[in-house]
């Protein structure tokens, strides 16, 4: 994800001579300034002593450890915090940065930020300026889409919904390319038809401004091929992405206790 931003960013037209990233392993840092041109440092405090924005992506399993060893050096130079970190909540933060006033920002990619067509939540202590703001929702809209929740509780709604959302759309893709076949498609035609059914929609929906239920109404015709497929998806399918759903939002708001 790191990458991912960094590559949107240089090609919005970002300074990567202004860019600095850390890594434990030479090898990764090499490659990333092959790539990108970017200043590199395998030490993070380094880092953080030339940054006014600071983002934080590391496994949440060593952020207590990664972040802690910043403290100094973040409340020596103020940086505005951006943490991808899934589950770490700003009040860990916060305390591991020491008890002096920490900018910080939440905010949850999803995958397709690899492809800059990410979807991203956001979200701002009070300690947050509104120049801050803006320059965390720029970072971040070099990756995709970006929207801001008011409660941080919101974030593990994000996570359940566009941060886990690609692996459900994949699943609803597999069964739908599987059923082709079985009837008598071959794979590779299935396949593509399918992608690009999924990306025609999800594009028409983007540049529409009727809702969801309206665009279906707009493919369906009474009594025809899409009204029989709709009268069985609708026995089950609500209710099913519901569960999934709120099982993924109670998972996210688990971890981050645990956290």
């Amino acid at each position: 994800m790191a990458s991912a931003l960094i590559g949107g960013l240089i090609a919005d037209g970002y300074d990567p001579t202004k860019i600095w990233a850390t890594d434990p392993q030479a090898e990764k840092l090499a490659v990333m300034q092959a790539e990108f041109g970017i200043r590199i440092t395998p030490d993070n405090n380094v880092a953080v002593r030339h940054a006014d924005i600071v983002v934080l992506a590391v496994k949440p399993q060593v952020a207590k450890t990664v972040v802690s060893e910043l403290a100094n050096a973040v409340q020596t130079k103020k940086p505005l915090i951006i943490s991808i970190l899934a589950g770490v909540s700003e009040k860990s933060l916060c305390q591991w940065l020491g008890e002096g006033h920490v900018a910080v920002v939440r905010c949850m990619p999803n995958t397709p930020a690899l492809t800059r067509c990410g979807a991203t939540g956001l979200y701002a202590n009070a300690a947050v300026s509104a120049e801050q703001k803006n320059q965390a929702e720029s970072i971040l809209r070099a990756v995709g889409v970006t929207v801001w929740v008011n409660e941080e509780k919101q974030i593990d709604i994000v996570t359940a919904l566009s941060g886990s959302g690609p692996a459900y759309f994949f699943r609803i893709m597999e069964v739908l390319e599987q059923a082709a076949v079985d009837l008598g498609l071959p794979a590779d035609t299935a396949h593509l038809l399918t992608l690009q059914t999924c990306l025609g929609a999800a594009r028409i929906a983007l540049e529409s401004n009727e809702s969801l239920k309206v665009l279906r109404e707009h493919v369906t015709s009474p009594g025809g091929t899409t009204q029989a497929a709709l009268n069985v998806l609708q026995e089950g399918l609500p209710t099913l992405l519901r569960e999934a759903v709120n099982a993924a939002y109670k998972r996210a708001e688990k971890l981050s206790e645990e956290l």
